[in-house]
């Protein structure tokens, strides 16, 4: 069975991954129109849909609304006749869900119940629509040095963040057994790429390294996460809008392993390559090793076989050339980072409440 998106709900469309995922979407189908609802909270800003609003202003158009507000929902679905959500939506980092655990209580859950309520009640009867809830690999816990998740490794979340999103998956899953409706699930590993708030690990440490600030490495610098280059990312989504199979789920992994300490010290020398100090000494002497995250997870790894066995999907980037697109990005797009971050984020260190 194949679905083809017509009129598309995107919810989060201003953050990173949805605003990566616009341009994926509407350059693939030029029959799709899209509607982009998106709070612009501090990590979703306008300036992150601009160049998509510009070159897709006959097919996109974009709602500033919370996807806590109900009737708003129910009136985009009606007004737009909606027949796919892609759910971004989200309260997602980690260190901000110490510091205030009820805002991503009230967002993840309540905002997700929202639109599966206003799928639910307009597409009563109907068979040429999907549900894609975007979720992550946090909510299975902590690995061991050796194994990887898969789609049925039983969830076991330490922080609100990820426990806020393995409720939101359950509702899903509630909707679709309870009242049918037809919808697929990802849990995606660590994204990276243009676009990213800059209070994540990998926009943060280029910022830094370029002002020659302190690189601060939670821990000892071992944790190990499996990175994902973002427009792999966007098109395993739209593969699964498409192709995946109502009910399923689906992991999303890069295939790129690396500690914490690995990932800095690979941003050190390619800012060092790129934008060499006069005295060409390394930036890697500005590692700061800080007091670990609370309930830090110590690996994260996916198993994406079933992407490639069943969708026929592989990431195109591999770790080293994601970052140097990455890194090079970031070095031309200052005025971006400059603009999201103004009077919302100082680079200062979050999530130390126990």
């Amino acid at each position: 069975m194949t679905h083809t998106p017509r009129s598309l709900l995107v919810t989060g469309g201003a953050g990173f991954i949805g605003c990566n995922f616009l341009r994926t979407a509407l350059e693939a189908d030029p029959e799709l129109r899209l509607v982009n609802l998106d709070a612009l909270t501090y990590a979703g800003h306008p300036a992150s849909q601009r160049a998509v609003s510009e070159a897709f202003a006959n097919r996109y158009s974009f709602v500033e609304g919370d996807i806590r507000d109900a009737q708003l929902v129910h009136d985009l679905f009606d007004k737009h006749n909606i027949d796919t959500v892609v759910h971004f939506a989200a309260e997602s980092h980690v260190d901000r869900s110490i510091d205030g655990p009820l805002d991503f209580i009230d967002t993840n859950i309540r905002g997700t119940a929202n639109l599966l309520e206003a799928a639910r009640s307009h597409w009563r009867d109907r068979d040429d629509v999907r549900f894609h809830h975007i979720s992550t690999d946090e909510v299975f816990g902590s690995l061991d040095e050796v194994g990887f998740f898969t789609e049925d490794t039983p969830y076991d979340p330490s922080s609100p963040y990820s426990a806020s999103k393995a409720a939101s998956d359950h509702l899903v899953r509630a909707w679709q057994r309870t009242y049918g409706v037809p919808v697929t699930i990802s849990n995606c590993s660590n994204n990276y790429g243009p676009y990213q708030f800059p209070e994540k690990l990998i926009p943060l440490i280029i910022a830094n390294t370029v002002a020659n600030r302190s690189l601060p490495v939670y821990g000892d610098g071992s944790n190990v996460r499996d990175w994902l280059f973002v427009t792999d990312h966007c098109s395993a989504i739209d593969l699964i809008v498409r192709r995946g199979e109502t009910g399923r789920t689906y992991n999303v992994g890069g295939h790129n392993e690396k500690t914490n300490l690995e990932v800095v010290h690979a941003i050190c020398d390619l800012v060092d390559e790129l934008v060499p100090r006069p005295d060409a000494s390394s930036r890697r002497d500005l590692v700061t090793f800080v007091a670990d995250r609370p309930g830090h997870d110590q690996r994260y790894a996916i198993d994406a076989s079933r992407m490639e066995n069943e969708l026929g999907w592989k990431p195109d980037h591999d770790f080293e050339g994601g970052l140097r697109t990455t890194v090079e990005w970031y070095l031309a797009n200052q005025a971006w980072c400059d603009e999201v971050t103004a009077d919302r984020y100082d680079g200062g260190r979050l999530g130390l409440t126990k």
